[in-house]
């Protein structure tokens, strides 16, 4: 089982020494629920696509400070490959950033959210049965560091979840595309370090309740089985 890492952003800067790079955060979450994965790497925000796409092998894109609905070629590029991957029916995850620009090029809408910076963990209400039995709470923890969000699914997407700030939590489609607006792979301790020293832009008030919830439990692990169950 293969997993193809679309890296759209390093975030070399954001790292703490002893935080690996991104695409190696990834990698760490994933081999938490199945060590025989193997990766291969590409680097889209600097250009480097895959050339060729397998039907029995998983494309993931992760995060990125770019916007879904900029107009810049990688993103532009990336858009196309998502549509044509989409058309050949290969399979495809997203986080964050990744869950907005799937949506935006499958038909959806992204958007700046009026209400500001979703950040810190945050728990959502699983709306969907297919799904309800993963989360036995009915609930989703995840780790957040967004500004746009998803406003319109794509035509046939279903949304497995919801909260007050955000309306598409994460979205499927068929078995093939899973998304989330969080971020499974990031860790306590990462979301502390963006907080603190990352997140000037954010208001005193939305950091030191993000800083709060950092203590609680999520649900990185379970959104990590999902992603891998469709390889299986």
């Amino acid at each position: 089982m293969k997993i193809n890492i679309l890296v759209c952003d390093l975030f070399e800067e954001w790292r703490l020494p002893e935080t690996p790079a991104y695409a190696e955060m990834l990698r760490q979450l994933f081999d938490r629920v199945a060590p025989a994965l193997e990766y291969e790497i590409f680097d889209v925000c600097r250009g480097v696509f895959p050339a060729e796409l397998h039907a029995d092998e998983l494309y993931l894109i992760p995060g990125s400070r770019d916007s879904a609905y900029d107009d810049t070629p990688h993103v532009r590029k990336l858009i196309r490959m998502i549509r044509e991957m989409d058309a050949a029916k290969i399979r495809m995850a997203g986080i964050c950033f990744g869950h907005q620009v799937i949506a935006r090029a499958l038909g959806g809408k992204v958007e700046k959210a009026r209400q500001g910076w979703g950040t810190g963990i945050r728990r959502s209400a699983v709306c969907d049965p297919k799904l309800s039995g993963c989360f036995p709470a009915q609930t989703m923890s995840l780790h957040y560091n967004h500004h746009d969000q998803v406003t319109l699914l794509p035509p046939q997407a279903v949304c497995f979840a919801q909260s007050d700030f955000c309306p598409v939590e994460g979205f499927y489609l068929d078995d093939r595309i899973l998304t989330f607006q969080g971020h499974p792979e990031y860790t306590s301790d990462y979301s502390r370090h963006l907080l603190l020293h990352h997140a000037g832009d954010e208001p005193e008030e939305v950091k030191s309740k993000a800083l709060a919830s950092l203590n609680s439990p999520t649900d990185s692990v379970v959104a990590a089985e999902l992603i891998v169950n469709m390889l299986r």
